[in-house]
């Protein structure tokens, strides 16, 4: 059985380049569902700012993860609040030693930056183009399984359209054609057809700003 992607097993998270397709996919498939975005767990904002994009998801219940992409590497903060290293932070007000240590200092604006909330972190990742690997700083863990919640949030990214299916099923109360998620997670083409197929209350049309906003590609 393949493990799931954690702060432990880095291996399993997809490269830079992979990971963004990804996250643009399940963004795409959120805002297809979901046209209300307050509803939506994932997002993806393609222009950020004038060079870097950035991949999020929100659980509503206080649970979330940023993802940077920037031309020089990406980096990851969640946050898994009912984690050992989660509850952590919330009662010393900083992260657990260590999660924030040698982070490069090329995502500094990130660390920086009040929208990603860098108080509430309970794991930390980062891939440096130059170095073409995943890399954690220097954390002693708790015992427990997932003790940063970094498995419970960062399975969906493995690149298993089967993964998001299951998740979505639930959230959403509603049954999925596999064949329509797999499209889109292969990025092709958004048609009608395709959004129909998904959700037969919508049409391309509707999805203008949201397509634009996570860049993914539409006919047009």
């Amino acid at each position: 059985m393949k493990e799931s992607i954690s702060t432990k097993n880095l291996t399993a998270l997809p490269k830079s380049n992979e990971l963004k397709k990804i996250c643009q996919s399940i963004a795409m498939l959120d805002a297809i569902l979901e046209p209300d975005w307050e509803f939506r767990y994932y997002s993806f904002n393609s222009k950020w700012d004038e060079t870097n994009q950035m991949a999020s998801m929100r659980d509503g219940s206080g649970d979330h993860y940023f993802i940077l992409f920037k031309p020089n590497g990406v980096i990851i903060k969640g946050f898994a609040h009912e984690s050992v290293m989660g509850i952590y932070a919330v009662e010393r007000g900083h992260p657990w030693s260590g999660v924030l240590n040698n982070v490069p200092s090329e995502f500094n604006d990130f660390l920086t930056e009040p929208a990603f909330s860098t108080e509430e972190t309970s794991f930390c990742i980062w891939f440096k183009s130059s170095e073409n690997n995943w890399t954690i700083g220097d954390v002693r863990f708790p015992k427990g399984k997932d003790p940063d919640g970094s498995a419970s949030l960062l399975y969906i990214l493995d690149g298993n359209p089967n993964a998001y299916i299951a998740w979505a099923e639930e959230y959403y109360d509603r049954n999925l054609q596999p064949k329509f998620v797999e499209a889109i997670y292969q990025h092709k083409l958004l048609t009608d057809k395709l959004v129909m197929g998904l959700n037969p209350n919508l049409s391309i049309n509707d999805l203008q700003e949201d397509i634009i906003e996570i860049g993914y590609p539409f006919e047009g």
